[in-house]
């Protein structure tokens, strides 16, 4: 039988981080996130098993999923490790029983999330609701409650740096002329988009200096969008933040960024020297997901540390067996502690990670690890008049997913004009009709840029994955003989 579900508590009608007195609801979680600071280890990980024995606790009893699978749970003193670990694919195959709020359905989120003139707006009056892409393999849909995005929020304040949401950055926004750019995937509901435009909403005098910049535009074309808006904050990854370097050495961009923050996907030592040594400021890293949006945070030495009062992630094997200090793992199992109406409990997130044996020595009572992210590749194709043009890999992805609905995928460069698709078949729709869909969207965008005599060909042989991350490799550019 299924339980009967509640109105979850702490959960209510009431969207006051949507509104503009939205950074005043921030004040318990920056307080509760300040005060952890300055804890012993021994402290943060006690606040940090007794999260995590409350949500156990509150999914059992508000989710019907969960219900079923710890029905042989204990009811008391439950450890991490007596917890099954869950997926992707199995909590989005069962989503209407995996939410604790019977408000949220599948087809309404859904629904809610294919206009993208919506992002950033309350899902119910009272959510965030945001998309993800495919890089393990299946694409997720993910509802946040008003808990979960302050913490969000207030991590980012006090732990990143001088954080996007930090008070002296605002200031710096409304008093001082200065404009922040988040560079990234637009016309969809991502993480980053849709925090960006929710605080757009929340701080109406704000919004003029609070810019989203597509990464689908051509290169010169989103240059001479930056050099018009002269952003002195930046956020993006590590591949568009590279490219832009190489346009600013070029004489084409014309910038002076006070700090960028860089995340989704591996900052390379190389890549962090090149961008703080050509724009000549700070770069600060940060690891995100979907699911829990501010994992970890850089230090003043450059190290990221977890923020383990609040987000947990254990380093596994293939088996879920937890690995050593210090040895890379196959995955990492995430549980956000924050988030209640679609609780996230020993997840398999994909990535492959490795924890510091030694603190490190900024003095910061978090753990200290290393993240293996996304390593697609910038591919350079040549034009009808032997000009090259650089495209980025999750330009590309974001295409083929968002417009062609392919999830599984891997785009090969076999030559200066040419790219190779490999497909696989996705709950019944046939590698055929997929790949006209693919060949459509992916024709539409080349010819965007400037490329519409590049061939493209279906290419058979399985999906390669990330030897380190298990993630797919899904922009490979060509390598030379």
């Amino acid at each position: 039988m299924t339980p009967a579900r509640p109105e979850p508590a702490g959960v209510r009608p009431g969207g006051d981080l949507f509104s503009p007195l939205a950074y005043w609801s921030l004040a318990p979680a920056a307080w509760d996130i300040w005060l952890a600071a300055a804890a012993s280890r021994e402290e943060i990980a006690a606040r940090s098993a007794r999260r995590f024995a409350e949500i156990v606790q509150f999914a059992r009893e508000r989710s019907p999923y969960y219900a079923g699978l710890y029905r042989s749970l204990p009811q008391a003193d439950i450890e991490p490790r007596d917890v099954p670990p869950v997926t992707r694919g199995s909590l989005m195959d069962r989503f209407d029983d995996w939410v604790t709020d019977p408000d949220v359905t599948h087809a309404a989120a859904s629904a809610f999330v294919t206009d993208p003139g919506r992002a950033g707006q309350p899902y119910l009056g009272r959510y965030a609701a945001w998309t993800s892409s495919g890089t393990t393999g299946e694409p997720g849909l993910f509802v946040h409650d008003r808990q979960a995005l302050a913490v969000y929020d207030a991590l980012e304040m006090l732990r990143l740096g001088r954080g996007l949401l930090a008070p002296g950055f605002l200031g710096s926004l409304l008093f001082a002329g200065e404009r922040y750019a988040m560079i990234a995937a637009s016309g969809g509901h991502f993480a980053g988009v849709s925090s960006v435009e929710r605080m757009r909403l929340a701080a109406p005098a704000l919004a003029d200096r609070l810019r989203v910049f597509s990464i689908l535009e051509p290169l010169p074309r989103l240059t001479e969008a930056l050099n018009e808006y002269l952003p002195s904050f930046i956020a993006t990854n590590p591949t568009t933040a590279s490219l832009l370097a190489a346009e600013q050495r070029a004489g084409r961009l014309g910038i002076r960024p006070s700090a960028i923050w860089l995340g989704g996907e591996t900052l390379s030592a190389a890549c962090r020297s090149e961008v703080s040594g050509t724009f000549q400021c700070r770069v600060l890293e940060e690891y995100g997901a979907s699911e829990f949006m501010g994992i970890a945070c850089e230090c003043d030495r450059g190290q990221l540390h977890l923020n383990s009062d609040w987000v947990m992630l254990e380093a596994v094997d293939r088996d879920y067996r937890p690995v050593a200090p210090g040895e890379t793992s196959h995955t990492a199992l995430l549980t956000n502690l924050a988030n209640r109406v679609q609780p996230i409990i020993r997840y398999d997130l994909g990535d492959s990670i490795a924890f510091d044996p030694e603190p490190c020595a900024c003095g910061r009572p978090f753990p200290a690890l290393r993240v293996e992210g996304r390593s697609d590749d910038v591919l350079s194709l040549t034009n009808a008049n032997g000009d090259r043009v650089e495209l980025l890999p999750l330009a590309l992805t974001t295409v083929v997913e968002e417009h062609a609905g392919a999830h599984q995928f891997q785009i090969i460069q076999k030559a200066p004009d040419a790219l190779g698709i490999r497909l696989q078949t996705q709950r019944g729709t046939g590698n055929r009709l997929l790949w006209r869909k693919v060949e459509s969207a992916l024709r539409a965008f080349l010819d965007t840029q400037g490329l519409p005599a590049i061939a493209l060909h279906f290419e058979p042989g399985p999906l390669e994955r990330s030897e380190t991350s298990g993630k797919l490799r899904r922009v490979v550019a060509a390598r030379p003989d």
